[in-house]
């Protein structure tokens, strides 16, 4: 009998996060990220010089990549079928790194497709928010919590994509660098994006004291112009059926 995925996150969590962030977006939240994501796709796919006549895209809060359907982010339970299709293309941007299930939706994206379909996801990869990091370990001081759920590097993302059927399987990663004068700044931005934490066991909050502690490390992190510079390490899975 084979067992059951891991329960890393909190599948209603996740939704709600992302729920948040896009009511946070249709008030002025930051949305640069998911942008800049689908920007890059828009870029490989010209290069394929490939047009999509049936393009399922999920997670495009600005709307750039072509979509005959779309699907909010929190909204499509990427651990089922999709429901919609078979499509040519399936764009997923931003959220797929928080599935409990990863094997499980890369081979419900790939039979969502038709014979000779796109599959490509961007999100987040192992190696994104190095200062968010330290600053969480500062804050805890010597009883460290898991706060940061487990990234996807290149080689998982290889494999994965392998072990799901898809074919010229092509995984890449690029940084994408953002500066903060403050640490609110930096959680609110997170925030709009959905980026915040939904572990299926929920960390203990930050003590004042911890807080303290954290934006005292924030402040020790800042460089000459008084930012902190945070990295996000963008994993990009591409496949075909």
């Amino acid at each position: 009998m084979e067992r059951a995925p891991p329960r890393i996150f909190d599948r209603n969590a996740v939704a709600a996060k992302f729920g948040r962030a896009e009511d946070r977006r249709a008030t002025g939240g930051a949305t640069y990220l998911a942008a800049m994501m689908a920007e890059d796709v828009a870029e490989r796919l010209d290069f394929m010089q490939f047009a999509p006549k049936d393009a399922l895209v999920v997670g495009d809060t600005a709307h750039v990549l072509p979509a005959s359907t779309r699907a909010d982010l929190g909204r499509l339970d990427e651990e089922r079928p999709v429901a919609s299709g078979p499509h040519d293309l399936y764009i997923h941007l931003l959220g797929l790194g928080m599935v409990n299930d990863l094997p499980g939706a890369l081979i419900h994206a790939r039979a969502a497709l038709t014979q000779g379909g796109l599959f490509i996801a961007a999100f987040p990869g192992a190696g994104s928010l190095p200062a968010l990091r330290r600053i969480a370990l500062a804050a805890d001081d010597d009883r460290p919590a898991a706060r940061v759920h487990p990234q996807v590097d290149n080689r998982a993302g290889t494999a994965l994509l392998e072990r799901a059927g898809f074919a010229r399987q092509v995984v890449d990663s690029y940084p994408l660098k953002v500066r903060f004068s403050s640490l609110d700044q930096l959680v609110s931005d997170l925030r709009d994006h959905g980026l915040t934490g939904s572990l299926a066991n929920t960390p203990p909050p930050f003590t004042r004291t911890g807080l303290q502690r954290a934006r005292a490390e924030f402040d020790a992190m800042r460089e000459e112009d008084g930012k902190v510079t945070e990295t996000f390490d963008i994993l990009v899975l591409t496949g075909w059926r």
